[in-house]
């Protein structure tokens, strides 16, 4: 079975992953994007209309764009590439993947759709709305005292804020090594290559900006 992988970016609504964070694999049954929290979106040959030649920018704004009927996938969904479009669109025709638009359903196609009905976003709805309630619960806890002339003067970084990063830290980290933590954060169905890369990016930046903030609300 031929198979067509590329490294890019992506744009799945408003949301936008730059490179490298988002990875293309076609194959003649399937066609991936995994763009990590921005969305992991998966298409079978049936649900797609065309893929065009996409251009906003000269070759840092380049792409093709996904034209599909996945009702619960947002419609504007862009793979960002600084390839030649008309060189990704070709691999994929290589792949076999659009001639099957019009085949029967298969098995694993109804697998598809099960995981295209929990939509592209890969964590359980829960998990964000809590960590942004406690996100800003705990920067609060530091800046309203400073701004209020209650807190330290020339430090609104404080416990809140160290708590916050620490707690960013320890979700990637858990996220990464944890099978356990992936089952209670992740949709049925999804697994540590939808988020790898991003968790690995959020653990070194939240690792330094903590050990950063820890220093200046020390000293």
């Amino acid at each position: 079975m031929k198979q067509f992988k590329l490294t890019g970016g992506a744009r799945i609504g408003r949301a936008n992953a730059t490179y490298p964070f988002a990875e293309l694999y076609v194959d003649e049954n399937t066609l991936k994007i995994n763009a990590s929290l921005v969305g992991n979106l998966i298409f079978q040959p049936q649900d797609i209309i065309s893929i065009k030649p996409y251009s906003s920018l000269p070759i840092i704004g380049q792409g093709v764009k996904i034209l599909h009927r996945v009702e619960n996938y947002n419609q504007n969904v862009i793979f960002w590439t600084m390839k030649d479009p008309g060189f990704v669109i070709n691999e994929i025709q290589q792949t076999g993947f659009l001639e099957k638009i019009h085949s029967p359903l298969s098995e694993k196609d109804f697998n598809i759709i099960e995981q295209q009905r929990q939509g592209g976003f890969p964590l359980k709805p829960f998990l964000p709305i809590a960590f942004i309630i406690l996100w800003n619960g705990l920067f609060l806890y530091d800046f309203v005292p400073f701004f209020t002339g209650k807190g330290n003067a020339g430090k609104p970084f404080g416990a809140g804020v160290c708590t916050a990063l620490g707690l960013l830290f320890a979700t990637a980290l858990l996220t990464l090594i944890s099978e356990n933590f992936r089952k209670l954060i992740l949709k049925q169905g999804r697994s540590l290559e939808d988020v790898k890369k991003f968790a690995v990016f959020i653990l070194f930046l939240s690792g330094v900006m903590f050990a950063t903030f820890l220093t200046f609300a020390l000293s």
